[in-house]
């Protein structure tokens, strides 16, 4: 009896151990075809990439990411001015641009 069940559940754990492996070697293609670095069982690079052309573009990315921080940082400054001006009451924003308006002496 134990032979039958091990002839029943033999050509799925097959077909189920075929189908990791394919997928293993399908998503390592993957990667190589789009130039990520591959890992090993502990997640550090095998081959990283050092060539003159990845350290451009890190400092690409780099650059292009301190930009987009300063750009937030004013996008938050003026949500700021923005969810003042609505929550104020009207009374105090009059008497505020009011005050912008008169001449200083």
């Amino acid at each position: 009896m134990n032979l039958d069940v091990l002839n029943t559940l033999a050509p799925g754990a097959a077909i189920l151990g075929l189908a990791a492996i394919g997928g293993w070697i399908f998503t390592t293609w993957l990667r190589v075809k789009n130039g990520y670095p591959l890992e090993n069982s502990w997640g550090k690079a095998v081959y990283p990439k050092t060539s003159d052309e990845a350290m451009e573009r890190v400092k690409l990315i780099s650059q292009e990411n301190a930009q987009l921080r300063a750009e937030l940082g004013s996008v938050k400054d003026r949500l700021a001015v923005v969810e003042r001006i609505v929550t104020d009451e009207g009374s105090r924003l009059s008497h505020e641009i009011e005050a912008l308006r008169r001449p200083a002496n």
